[in-house]
């Protein structure tokens, strides 16, 4: 059986790969600085608009809501028909993408949601959405 006569060196950590990759950083952003630099000093007058549409992207589903009753609410707050389209409309002239999720109370006639969703579809709505639970077995 061999014995060991000598010791191992403790391993030592080869910083060169580390120091050439700071190197290749600082120089990438020391570059980058004096582009931004470049760009700023340019004489360009950037040319004015009108503000017509939104900058954002559309907004969250808006929520209806009828109850057993033929109640209407838009986000809470009880509307008629005819002001659920108009208001719809609206919205959508500013967000063209705009959603709406129809919510329906089970135990009503199915004629108030089929009233709401028709609304929905005048306001130019496409995507419409109905929410239900699945019942449990």
């Amino acid at each position: 059986m061999p014995l060991k006569t000598h010791v191992d060196e403790p391993p030592v950590m080869n910083l060169v790969s580390m120091i050439d990759v700071l190197f290749l950083l600082i120089i990438f952003f020391m570059l980058s600085a004096q582009f931004t630099e470049m760009e700023r000093s340019i004489a360009l007058e950037v040319p004015a608009v009108s503000g017509g549409g939104a900058l954002s992207s559309a907004p969250e589903k808006r929520v209806v809501n009828v109850d057993r009753n033929g109640g209407i609410t838009l986000d809470r707050e009880a509307v008629s028909l005819t002001q659920l389209t108009a208001r719809l409309a609206d919205a959508r002239k500013q967000y063209s993408d705009l959603g709406v999720l129809v919510r329906g109370d089970g135990s009503g006639p199915f004629q108030n949601v089929a009233d709401v969703l028709n609304a929905c579809k005048q306001a130019g709505i496409n995507e419409l959405a109905i929410s239900v639970k699945l019942a449990t077995p």
